[in-house]
Protein backbone atom coordinates (compact mmCIF):
# COMPACT_ATOMS: atom_id res chain seq x y z
CA UNK A 1 0.00 0.00 0.00
CA UNK A 2 2.83 2.59 0.72
CA UNK A 3 4.66 1.37 -2.26
CA UNK A 4 1.28 2.50 -4.12
CA UNK A 5 1.22 5.32 -2.34
CA UNK A 6 4.63 6.42 -3.24
CA UNK A 7 4.14 5.29 -6.72
CA UNK A 8 1.01 7.90 -7.38
CA UNK A 9 2.92 10.80 -5.47
CA UNK A 10 5.72 9.79 -8.17
CA UNK A 11 3.66 10.21 -11.43
CA UNK A 12 1.69 13.07 -10.01
CA UNK A 13 5.02 14.98 -9.22
CA UNK A 14 6.35 14.16 -13.00
CA UNK A 15 3.02 15.38 -14.27
CA UNK A 16 2.95 18.29 -12.85
CA UNK A 17 6.91 18.92 -14.14
CA UNK A 18 5.93 18.23 -17.87
CA UNK A 19 2.59 20.84 -17.35
CA UNK A 20 4.29 23.62 -15.65
CA UNK A 21 7.57 22.86 -18.37
CA UNK A 22 7.14 20.82 -21.23
CA UNK A 23 6.29 21.60 -24.45
CA UNK A 24 6.01 25.42 -24.11
CA UNK A 25 8.57 25.60 -27.50
CA UNK A 26 6.22 26.55 -30.56
CA UNK A 27 7.22 26.43 -34.48
CA UNK A 28 5.46 26.22 -37.55
CA UNK A 29 4.98 22.62 -38.40
CA UNK A 30 5.58 21.51 -42.47
CA UNK A 31 7.51 24.43 -43.95
CA UNK A 32 7.57 24.86 -48.31
CA UNK A 33 10.89 26.46 -49.90
CA UNK A 34 12.17 26.63 -53.43
CA UNK A 35 15.37 24.67 -54.39
CA UNK A 36 18.22 26.48 -53.90
CA UNK A 37 16.44 29.33 -51.80
CA UNK A 38 16.34 30.44 -48.01
CA UNK A 39 13.91 30.43 -45.37
CA UNK A 40 14.06 31.74 -42.02
CA UNK A 41 11.90 29.72 -38.97
CA UNK A 42 10.85 31.25 -35.94
CA UNK A 43 10.94 29.52 -32.95
CA UNK A 44 9.09 30.88 -29.75
CA UNK A 45 10.11 29.40 -26.37
CA UNK A 46 8.72 30.03 -22.43
CA UNK A 47 10.33 33.34 -20.94
CA UNK A 48 11.65 31.47 -18.09
CA UNK A 49 14.35 29.80 -21.03
CA UNK A 50 15.48 33.47 -22.09
CA UNK A 51 19.14 32.71 -20.94
CA UNK A 52 19.28 29.29 -21.63
CA UNK A 53 20.89 27.50 -25.08
CA UNK A 54 19.05 27.73 -28.25
CA UNK A 55 20.53 24.99 -30.76
CA UNK A 56 18.66 23.65 -33.96
CA UNK A 57 18.68 19.71 -34.63
CA UNK A 58 18.64 17.45 -37.40
CA UNK A 59 16.47 14.12 -37.39
CA UNK A 60 13.23 12.35 -37.37
CA UNK A 61 14.02 11.01 -33.74
CA UNK A 62 14.66 13.58 -30.92
CA UNK A 63 16.63 10.67 -29.08
CA UNK A 64 19.54 10.60 -31.99
CA UNK A 65 18.75 14.10 -33.70
CA UNK A 66 22.26 15.87 -35.23
CA UNK A 67 23.21 19.07 -33.35
CA UNK A 68 23.51 21.92 -36.22
CA UNK A 69 26.21 24.72 -35.17
CA UNK A 70 24.46 27.63 -34.71
CA UNK A 71 26.80 29.07 -37.15
CA UNK A 72 27.59 27.55 -40.51
CA UNK A 73 28.23 28.39 -43.74
CA UNK A 74 24.12 27.80 -44.25
CA UNK A 75 22.68 27.98 -40.90
CA UNK A 76 22.55 30.64 -38.64
CA UNK A 77 20.64 30.76 -35.18
CA UNK A 78 19.89 33.86 -33.80
CA UNK A 79 18.60 34.77 -30.03
CA UNK A 80 15.90 37.24 -29.33
CA UNK A 81 15.39 37.14 -25.82
CA UNK A 82 13.03 40.04 -25.91
CA UNK A 83 11.15 38.54 -27.90
CA UNK A 84 11.34 35.34 -26.17
CA UNK A 85 12.29 33.78 -29.72
CA UNK A 86 15.06 32.48 -31.90
CA UNK A 87 15.38 32.12 -35.28
CA UNK A 88 16.74 29.53 -37.84
CA UNK A 89 17.94 30.93 -41.14
CA UNK A 90 18.61 28.34 -43.92
CA UNK A 91 20.14 29.30 -46.57
CA UNK A 92 21.26 27.74 -50.37
CA UNK A 93 18.89 24.62 -49.50
CA UNK A 94 18.82 21.30 -51.98
CA UNK A 95 16.28 18.48 -51.84
CA UNK A 96 18.20 16.55 -49.45
CA UNK A 97 17.41 19.53 -46.93
CA UNK A 98 14.21 18.16 -46.80
CA UNK A 99 13.91 16.41 -43.71
CA UNK A 100 12.28 16.52 -39.83
CA UNK A 101 14.20 19.06 -37.58
CA UNK A 102 13.72 20.70 -33.63
CA UNK A 103 13.73 24.07 -32.68
CA UNK A 104 15.30 23.67 -28.80
CA UNK A 105 15.87 24.92 -25.39
CA UNK A 106 18.96 23.27 -23.26
CA UNK A 107 17.21 22.96 -19.62
CA UNK A 108 20.26 21.33 -18.19
CA UNK A 109 19.30 18.86 -15.88
CA UNK A 110 18.59 15.07 -15.61
CA UNK A 111 15.10 15.43 -14.45
CA UNK A 112 13.56 17.50 -16.91
CA UNK A 113 14.47 16.68 -20.43
CA UNK A 114 15.17 19.90 -23.35
CA UNK A 115 12.39 21.78 -24.48
CA UNK A 116 11.49 21.54 -28.12
CA UNK A 117 9.48 21.23 -30.97
CA UNK A 118 9.59 19.98 -34.37
CA UNK A 119 8.99 20.76 -38.04
CA UNK A 120 9.14 19.29 -41.68
CA UNK A 121 11.25 20.77 -44.19
CA UNK A 122 9.98 20.48 -48.37
CA UNK A 123 12.63 21.68 -50.18
CA UNK A 124 11.19 21.01 -53.77
CA UNK A 125 11.32 23.28 -57.35
CA UNK A 126 8.13 24.02 -57.26
CA UNK A 127 7.26 24.00 -53.98
CA UNK A 128 3.25 23.94 -52.88
CA UNK A 129 3.28 27.30 -51.35
CA UNK A 130 5.39 30.32 -51.61
CA UNK A 131 5.15 34.00 -50.91
CA UNK A 132 6.48 36.86 -53.22
CA UNK A 133 8.85 38.87 -50.55
CA UNK A 134 9.26 36.64 -47.14
CA UNK A 135 10.60 40.01 -45.59
CA UNK A 136 8.14 42.91 -45.63
CA UNK A 137 8.62 46.55 -44.81
CA UNK A 138 6.11 49.62 -43.75
CA UNK A 139 5.80 52.12 -41.47
CA UNK A 140 3.54 52.98 -38.84
CA UNK A 141 0.34 54.22 -38.98
CA UNK A 142 0.20 52.75 -43.31
CA UNK A 143 -0.41 49.67 -44.94
CA UNK A 144 1.22 46.70 -46.15
CA UNK A 145 0.28 43.99 -48.41
CA UNK A 146 1.56 40.00 -48.60
CA UNK A 147 0.59 37.49 -51.76
CA UNK A 148 0.68 33.77 -51.23
CA UNK A 149 0.96 31.70 -53.78
CA UNK A 150 -0.53 28.23 -53.74
CA UNK A 151 -0.72 25.09 -56.25
CA UNK A 152 -3.69 23.48 -58.14
CA UNK A 153 -3.82 20.58 -55.74
CA UNK A 154 -3.86 23.30 -52.51
CA UNK A 155 -6.84 25.53 -54.57
CA UNK A 156 -9.51 24.04 -52.17
CA UNK A 157 -7.06 23.97 -48.69
CA UNK A 158 -7.93 26.23 -46.14
CA UNK A 159 -6.05 29.85 -46.22
CA UNK A 160 -5.01 31.59 -43.56
CA UNK A 161 -2.39 34.15 -42.38
CA UNK A 162 -1.38 33.62 -38.79
CA UNK A 163 1.06 35.58 -36.76
CA UNK A 164 3.86 34.34 -34.13
CA UNK A 165 3.05 36.76 -31.20
CA UNK A 166 -0.42 34.80 -29.99
CA UNK A 167 -0.32 31.94 -32.61
CA UNK A 168 -3.60 33.52 -34.07
CA UNK A 169 -4.85 32.98 -37.77
CA UNK A 170 -6.99 34.80 -39.72
CA UNK A 171 -9.16 33.12 -42.18
CA UNK A 172 -9.45 34.01 -45.86
CA UNK A 173 -12.49 35.61 -46.85
CA UNK A 174 -13.18 37.85 -43.86
CA UNK A 175 -12.17 41.34 -42.49
CA UNK A 176 -10.54 41.08 -38.93
CA UNK A 177 -9.96 43.99 -37.00
CA UNK A 178 -8.19 43.47 -33.67
CA UNK A 179 -6.55 45.90 -30.81
CA UNK A 180 -3.89 47.02 -33.69
CA UNK A 181 -4.09 46.72 -37.47
CA UNK A 182 -7.22 45.26 -39.52
CA UNK A 183 -6.41 42.58 -41.73
CA UNK A 184 -8.15 41.72 -44.93
CA UNK A 185 -7.78 37.95 -46.42
CA UNK A 186 -9.38 37.91 -50.43
CA UNK A 187 -8.59 34.50 -52.17
CA UNK A 188 -8.30 34.43 -56.18
CA UNK A 189 -9.64 30.85 -55.90
CA UNK A 190 -6.96 29.62 -58.32
CA UNK A 191 -3.13 30.63 -57.58
CA UNK A 192 -3.10 32.81 -54.69
CA UNK A 193 -4.09 34.52 -51.76
CA UNK A 194 -3.60 38.48 -50.80
CA UNK A 195 -3.06 40.12 -47.26
CA UNK A 196 -3.56 43.57 -46.70
CA UNK A 197 -2.87 45.20 -43.33
CA UNK A 198 -3.85 48.73 -42.48
CA UNK A 199 -3.47 51.15 -39.59
CA UNK A 200 -0.13 49.34 -38.45
CA UNK A 201 1.34 49.84 -35.35
CA UNK A 202 4.46 49.65 -33.70
CA UNK A 203 2.96 45.88 -32.33
CA UNK A 204 2.39 44.55 -35.49
CA UNK A 205 6.08 44.10 -36.42
CA UNK A 206 7.05 40.83 -36.26
CA UNK A 207 6.64 37.28 -37.62
CA UNK A 208 3.50 35.88 -39.30
CA UNK A 209 3.12 33.12 -41.87
CA UNK A 210 1.09 32.04 -44.65
CA UNK A 211 -1.16 28.49 -44.12
CA UNK A 212 -2.79 26.20 -46.91
CA UNK A 213 -3.71 23.50 -45.37
CA UNK A 214 -0.81 21.80 -43.41
CA UNK A 215 1.84 23.86 -45.51
CA UNK A 216 2.96 27.21 -44.22
CA UNK A 217 5.76 29.79 -45.00
CA UNK A 218 7.01 32.27 -42.70
CA UNK A 219 6.98 36.40 -43.43
CA UNK A 220 8.75 39.05 -41.54
CA UNK A 221 7.32 42.49 -41.11
CA UNK A 222 9.20 45.22 -40.55
CA UNK A 223 7.96 48.50 -39.30
CA UNK A 224 10.12 52.00 -39.49
CA UNK A 225 8.35 54.90 -37.43
CA UNK A 226 6.40 57.51 -39.94
CA UNK A 227 8.74 60.81 -39.66
CA UNK A 228 5.01 63.13 -40.59
CA UNK A 229 3.50 60.86 -38.02
CA UNK A 230 3.74 62.00 -34.66
CA UNK A 231 2.79 59.66 -31.66
CA UNK A 232 -0.30 60.57 -29.23
CA UNK A 233 2.09 60.26 -26.03
CA UNK A 234 4.92 62.50 -27.73
CA UNK A 235 2.16 64.87 -29.03
CA UNK A 236 1.09 65.26 -25.02
CA UNK A 237 4.91 65.11 -23.75
CA UNK A 238 5.05 68.23 -26.21
CA UNK A 239 1.33 70.29 -25.13
CA UNK A 240 3.04 69.80 -21.35
CA UNK A 241 6.33 71.36 -22.15
CA UNK A 242 4.48 74.68 -23.69
CA UNK A 243 2.54 74.45 -21.31
CA UNK A 244 5.31 74.06 -18.65
CA UNK A 245 7.46 76.89 -20.45
CA UNK A 246 4.70 79.23 -20.91
CA UNK A 247 3.81 79.11 -17.15
CA UNK A 248 7.43 79.57 -16.37
CA UNK A 249 7.55 82.95 -18.56
CA UNK A 250 4.68 83.97 -17.05
CA UNK A 251 5.06 83.92 -13.73
CA UNK A 252 8.53 85.49 -14.18
CA UNK A 253 6.86 88.69 -16.26
CA UNK A 254 4.51 88.71 -13.35
CA UNK A 255 7.27 88.52 -10.98
CA UNK A 256 9.68 91.69 -12.85
CA UNK A 257 6.53 93.01 -13.35
CA UNK A 258 5.61 93.39 -9.06
CA UNK A 259 9.89 94.16 -8.49
CA UNK A 260 9.45 97.03 -11.07
CA UNK A 261 6.52 98.51 -9.24
CA UNK A 262 7.80 98.15 -5.67
CA UNK A 263 10.96 99.78 -7.01
CA UNK A 264 8.54 102.76 -8.50
CA UNK A 265 6.70 103.27 -5.21
CA UNK A 266 9.90 103.26 -2.77
CA UNK A 267 10.99 105.77 -5.23
CA UNK A 268 7.86 107.88 -5.58
CA UNK A 269 7.53 108.27 -1.47
CA UNK A 270 11.59 108.90 -0.84
CA UNK A 271 10.94 111.69 -3.22
CA UNK A 272 7.78 112.97 -1.34
CA UNK A 273 9.75 112.53 2.32
CA UNK A 274 12.52 114.57 0.37
CA UNK A 275 10.44 117.67 -0.60
CA UNK A 276 9.17 117.72 2.44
Amino acid sequence: MHCNSLMGTLILFLLFLCISGCGSTRTLKHVAVKLGGSVTIPCLYDQRYKSNRKYWCSGYYWYNCRIVPNVTENTLVTNYPAQNMFTVELNSLNVSNSGWYWCAVEIGNHVQPDDKDYLYLTVSTAPAVSVLGSRVSGEEGSSVSVQCLYSAAYQNKQKQWCRSTDWSCYTVGRTHTSQNSAVQISDDGKTSFNVVMTGLKKSDAGWYWCSVGDVQVPVHIKLSQNPDRVDQSDEGAQINTTVLVFSTVSGLLLLLSVIVLVIWKLKQECTVSNQA
